[in-house]
């Protein structure tokens, strides 16, 4: 069973560890197989969020700057 369903948090404005906390809840209330998309502008946000993936079990699919905002794209997996 495949599912592609991505939804974004809008974490921008808070800081560290805010993020990072708030995408573990977001990915452990999601569907297995879904993936988040976490944009943030707190610079401590590119270390909390793989480091949180790494600890929990969760997946980063991508990460990427745009200017100040990192967008890094979260998986729990199936």
């Amino acid at each position: 069973m495949s599912v592609d369903k991505t939804e974004i948090l809008d974490l921008v404005g808070l800081k560290c560890p805010l993020p990072a906390l708030y995408a573990r809840r977001a990915l452990e209330r999601a569907v297995p197989g879904t993936s988040l998309t976490v944009v943030s502008d707190d610079p401590l946000a590119a270390v909390d969020l793989p480091h949180m993936c790494h600890r929990e079990g969760y997946v980063v699919l991508k990460s990427e700057r745009q200017g100040p905002l990192l967008r890094m794209t979260l998986q729990r997996p199936v």
